[in-house]
């Protein structure tokens, strides 16, 4: 008899509390929360300000440790593994407040993320790759040559998304990527989430306060009061 072994998540979250202490009293934000994020599928985190989204969102990404329980990509412990090879070799995460090195170019932003992480484009070099997807983002070759400090918050969004779709991950974080862009592009940002998530096999994970941006990803994930439970759109 044959037997076979599944293959893990490519992200478990495993009883993972999160406590915040402060100068009068202590906060638990995240309570005993259990989930698995699977390759393929495009999620999205909804819930209140202050329930605790970004935090979870950090915490999966690689960022921040739990007080409590394990975060697990491909069935590692992300301690094991090594949060920084984590975050550069697996995720990439688009910062609500774009994280952009601001003495670069919106091009040399993309690019250096890409010589980070190795990533090496299909075909072409590295700069036309990164042009091609500032490009997609509405962002001209004038101004992916321009420092991002002379960029508007909206075209700054725009530069840390390309920055994170240049890299080859298996697992995408968006913190409120849509917030800042018009209903054309941020439509666009969606469909590309979808993209990468049917078409690629990337997992895809977005907070969002955004109900337009959440019908249209495959599970929605409600954060309410340190818990988290699921819903499932059709496809």
């Amino acid at each position: 008899m044959t037997s076979t072994t599944a293959t893990p998540p490519v992200l478990r979250i495993a009883d993972v509390s999160h406590t915040y202490s402060g100068q009068r009293r202590r906060t638990t934000v995240l309570k005993s929360i259990d989930y698995v994020f699977e390759r393929g599928t495009f999620y999205t985190i909804l819930g209140p300000s202050g329930s605790g989204k970004t935090t979870l969102l950090s915490l999966a990404s690689g960022l921040d440790t739990p007080t409590k329980g394990t975060i697990s990509f491909d069935g590692q412990d992300l301690t094991a593994l090594g949060l920084g090879r984590y975050r550069n070799k697996h995720a990439a995460t688009i910062f609500q407040q774009y994280n952009l090195l601001t003495y670069m170019t919106a091009l040399q932003n993309v690019t250096t993320a890409m010589e980070i992480t190795g990533t090496k484009p299909a075909s072409g070099s590295r700069k036309a790759h990164a042009l091609r997807l500032l490009e997609d983002m509405g962002l001209d070759k004038a101004m992916a040559t321009r420092n991002v400090l002379q960029l508007s918050g909206g075209q700054q969004q725009r530069v840390a998304i390309a920055r994170a779709l240049a890299c080859d991950v298996d697992i995408l974080f968006a913190d409120e990527p849509t917030g800042n862009l018009d209903e054309d592009t941020a439509q666009g940002i969606i469909d590309t989430f979808r993209e990468l998530a049917h078409e690629q096999g990337t997992c895809v994970v977005v907070v969002t306060h955004s109900q337009h941006l959440a019908a249209q990803s495959d599970r929605v994930l409600h954060l309410r009061k340190g818990k988290l439970t699921e819903q499932v759109n059709a496809r």
